[in-house]
C-alpha cells in the first residue's frame, strides 16, 4: 500500500498547520528573493556604468545567496510533510523546474564571476546573464503558481507492482495558457517593482532617483496585471472541495494585493522609500496567501479519474513525522526569523552610493 491508497479523511490539525508553514516558507522566499530577482533583472538598466551596476549588485550582495535558502527550505518542507505532493510535482514538472535551476545557476555564477576580470565586455556579459537568470525563475514561478490556482491535471498510472499513483497529464506547452502567462508576467512585473523599491531604499544619489522612476512605471504595470489576474482567477477557477470561506479569503487577499501595490506606487511617487517597499512586500504576501487559499484541500491538483484523489490527506506524511517536524520547526523557525531581521534591519541598514566604489581602470575588453 502506498500513501495514495489511503482513503480520504478530514485533514488533521498538523496537516493544516504544515500547509500553513509551507505557505509561510514560500512567502519568505517570494518576499526576499522577489526583490533579489527584481534587482538582478534591473542591473543592466539602472547602472549606466560599471560603478552604477556594482552599486545595484551591492544592494543584494550580502543577501542573495541566503535568500535562496528559503526555496530549499520550502521544497524540503514539502518533501517531508507532503511527500506525495512533492513527488507528483517534481516528477511531472521537471522541465519547468530545470529552467528555474538554470536561472539560479546563471545568477549565482554571474554574481561571483563578474568581478573576476576588469574587462568591460566580460562584466557586461555577466550583467546580462544575471538579468536573464533572474527573469527565468520569476516567469516560471508565476506561470507555475497560476497553474496551481487553475488546477494542474493529474490522472492515474498503474505501476509494475499494481499500485495506482498520480501523474501530471498536463503537457509542458499546456502550462502556458493565457491566464498562466498573465501570472508569469505578474510575477516578473511585481518583482521588478519590488526590486526598484528596494534599490531606492538602499541607495542614494543618481541610482536612487533612477530606481524611483522605474518603480513608478513598474508599480503601475504590476497593479494592472494583478487586478486582471485576481479577478480572472477568482471568478473562473474553483477546485473540488474548496471551502466557501476560503473562496472569500482568496477574494479578500487578492484585492488586498492590488491595494498594496497601489499603496506602494503612491508612496514611491511621494519619495517614501520605506513605505513603498512595505507596500510591495505586503502585496507579495497577500498574493501568496491567495494562492494557498485555492490550494486547500486539493493542493493545486485537478484530479481526473483517480480512484483515490491526491489531496492534503493522501499526500501527507505520517502523524509521527509531522509531530517531530512541528517540534523542530517551533525551535528553529523563530531563530531563523530573528537573525534574518537582525541582518536586514541592523547589520546592513545603511544606504549605499557610488562615492565609495572606485572607477574601473580598464574600459575596453582585455
Amino acid at each position: 500500500m502506498t500513501i495514495f491508497d489511503i482513503p480520504y479523511q478530514t485533514p488533521s490539525v498538523l496537516q493544516v498547520v504544515w500547509l500553513i508553514l509551507v505557505a509561510v516558507l514560500w512567502i519568505g522566499f517570494f518576499v526576499l528573493e522577489g526583490f533579489d530577482f527584481g534587482v538582478g533583472m534591473l542591473v543592466p538598466f539602472l547602472g549606466k556604468n560599471d560603478q552604477g551596476r556594482r552599486l545595484v549588485i551591492n544592494t543584494v550582495g550580502p543577501h542573495w545567496d541566503g535568500n535562496e535558502v528559503w526555496l530549499l527550505t520550502a521544497g524540503g518542507a514539502m518533501f517531508a510533510a507532503f511527500s506525495g505532493w512533492y513527488a507528483t510535482l517534481f516528477a511531472g514538472l521537471y522541465l519547468p523546474l530545470f529552467l528555474v535551476l538554470v536561472g539560479l545557476i546563471l545568477r549565482g555564477v554571474g554574481f561571483e564571476y563578474r568581478s573576476k576580470n576588469e574587462s568591460k565586455t566580460w562584466r557586461n556579459t555577466w550583467d546580462w546573464l544575471i538579468a536573464i537568470g533572474s527573469f527565468l525563475p520569476s516567469l516560471v514561478f508565476g506561470v507555475g503558481f497560476a497553474n496551481f490556482l487553475k488546477g494542474i491535471t493529474v490522472g492515474p498510472h498503474t505501476t509494475a507492482f499494481g499500485n495506482e499513483v498520480p501523474v501530471v497529464t498536463t503537457t509542458f506547452w499546456g502550462l502556458f495558457m493565457p491566464f498562466c502567462l498573465i501570472g508569469g508576467l505578474l510575477f516578473v512585473a511585481l518583482f521588478l517593482a519590488h526590486g526598484s523599491f528596494f534599490i531606492a531604499l538602499k541607495t542614494r544619489g543618481e541610482i536612487h532617483d533612477r530606481a524611483q522612476t522605474y518603480g513608478s512605471t513598474l508599480g503601475l504595470i504590476a497593479g494592472v496585471l494583478a487586478l486582471v489576474f485576481v479577478i480572472w482567477g477568482n471568478l473562473t477557477y474553483q477546485l473540488d472541495g474548496q471551502l466557501a470561506w476560503l473562496r472569500v479569503a482568496a477574494w479578500i487577499t487578492g484585492i488586498l494585493s492590488v491595494v498594496f501595490i497601489a499603496f506602494a506606487w503612491f508612496m514611491n511617487s511621494k519619495h517614501r522609500d520605506g513605505w513603498a517597499f512595505v507596500g510591495s512586500t505586503l502585496a507579495t504576501v497577500m498574493l501568496v496567501v491567495m494562492f494557498f487559499a485555492h490550494f486547500y484541500p486539493q493542493l493545486g491538483f485537478n484530479n481526473q479519474g483517480m480512484t483515490v484523489p491526491i489531496d492534503l490527506t493522501t499526500a501527507s506524511s505520517s502523524p509521527a513525522t509531522l509531530k517531530i517536524m512541528t517540534i523542530a520547526a517551533c525551535c528553529l523557525v523563530p531563530i531563523v526569523l530573528a537573525y534574518t531581521a537582525w541582518s536586514y534591519f541592523y547589520v546592513f541598514r545603511r544606504r549605499l552610493s557610488t562615492a565609495n566604489i572606485p572607477a574601473l581602470d580598464v574600459t575596453t575588453a582585455a
